[in-house]
């Protein structure tokens, strides 16, 4: 049962037993020393005015600060569940393009018969592959003298032209069964809260005291109060316990719709935060991390619709001339286009830590399983709705976008 904040009555106890019970326990630090008299300590709860009748000290006066940063006990949990672990499966096998230090673009030749690729005779043709992202797939392997050739997508491939590669199968993503109260969010490393960073320092530095509070990563955490110090955002995820914006993406649910969608139904992608939420009949029902468009290489704000759904597909492009390089990313699935060649889609070249910062040429990257959950539930005519609260992403009608890429 939760703590009343407001308790109308107090039972006492004595102070002398309960202090020495929870004095290693409990942070008296915070709150002033008590002095051992006959006068009992308060029964732990939080006050809705000084008491004079007891000692408001210990637990009683830890409960009490707890209560004042609108925490209380036991803290309710964020109503949600991981997704299906089995949705992060990828019967696909890719394989990167072999190049040499230097290269650029490379050319590698495919053959429409596992004898022409053993001879190295008769190419089918040649695919052009950049240097930055250069992934193809492949059905089969066959073993020929000592070296295995790959049937591609295209033909087959000998192994010195192609390398094996790590598919990363894996999810973030959580369902909820009612939108939250409180903002909430992911840890993106291994973290130490910091205690109280506004009582003591004010320079708003990562190097104020720490709590022995830590957190792993991926951990989900509730925020309870926001503030802004020097150049960092604080979020409160525990009694005195703070992490920065530098060690959180945060993800702030709302029952009210984006201007212009009205049937209740639509996808939130927020820039600053690098988070991805969905709402069903006004409810949150799906949020994660996702990694948007590179500086220059933007993903666009606006109100846009999903207008075609592909379980793979085939994404190349040239940005050689820009920040990007040239690509060629064979079977990416789960792919969901909402702005032009902007797309929603798993990203299996992508490790689980590159989640939560901007790393893509443009569409919306997710981890294989949160790409299928999103896929699944995802209609043609879904709204897709992008903004950047910290106002860095070009808005502007002279900012040319153009038609991005994954």
């Amino acid at each position: 049962m939760a703590l009343d904040i407001m308790p109308p009555m107090r039972r006492l106890i004595p102070f002398a037993f309960v202090f020495a019970l929870l004095v290693t326990a409990i942070p008296q630090a915070a709150f002033a020393e008590p002095q051992a008299d006959d006068t009992p300590i308060c029964l732990p709860s939080p006050f809705a005015a000084l008491p004079d009748d007891c000692m408001p000290y210990g637990p009683s006066a830890y409960l009490d600060h707890a209560a004042r940063q609108g925490i209380q006990f036991p803290m309710a949990p964020l109503p949600a569940t991981p997704i299906d672990q089995s949705l992060s499966d990828l019967n696909i096998n890719y394989a990167t393009v072999s190049t040499v230090s230097g290269e650029q673009i490379v050319e590698r030749p495919f053959f429409t018969t596992l004898d022409d690729a053993v001879a190295y005779l008769n190419p089918a043709g040649y695919m052009k592959y950049g240097t930055s992202s250069q992934y193809v797939s492949y059905s089969s392997v066959q073993e020929v003298n000592g070296t295995n050739y790959y049937l591609t997508e295209n033909g087959w491939m000998r192994r010195t032209d192609l390398s094996p590669a790590q598919v990363r199968r894996f999810s973030i993503g959580m369902e909820f069964e009612a939108t939250p109260a409180l903002p909430f969010g992911w840890v993106l490393e291994y973290a130490n809260a910091e205690t109280a960073p506004f009582r003591g320092w004010q320079d708003g530095s990562i190097s104020a005291p720490r709590t022995e509070a830590t957190y792993e990563a991926y951990s989900l955490l509730q925020v309870y109060d926001i503030r802004e110090e020097g150049d960092l955002t604080w979020y409160l995820v525990g009694p005195d316990a703070w992490l920065n914006s530098l060690q959180m993406r945060l993800v702030f649910p709302t029952s009210e719709a984006p201007e212009g969608v009205e049937n209740g139904r639509w996808i939130e992608i927020n820039l600053e935060q690098q988070t991805f939420a969905v709402y069903e009949n006004n409810q949150m029902v799906f949020a994660t991390m996702v990694a948007t468009g590179l500086d220059n290489l933007w993903t666009r704000p606006g109100l846009f619709q999903v207008y075609e759904k592909h379980e793979t597909t085939t994404m190349s492009g040239d940005f050689s001339g820009g920040t990007g390089g040239y690509y060629y990313l064979a079977d990416v699935p789960w792919a969901m286009y909402y702005d032009e060649a902007r797309a929603i889609h798993g990203a299996y070249w992508r490790p689980k830590q590159f989640f939560g910062y901007q790393g893509s040429h443009g569409c919306v990257n997710l981890a294989i399983g949160d790409a299928h959950w999103m896929y699944t539930w995802a209609q043609v005519g879904d709204w897709v709705f992008v903004h950047d609260p910290s106002g860095r992403t070009p808005t502007d009608e002279e900012f040319s976008y153009g038609p991005g890429a994954p």
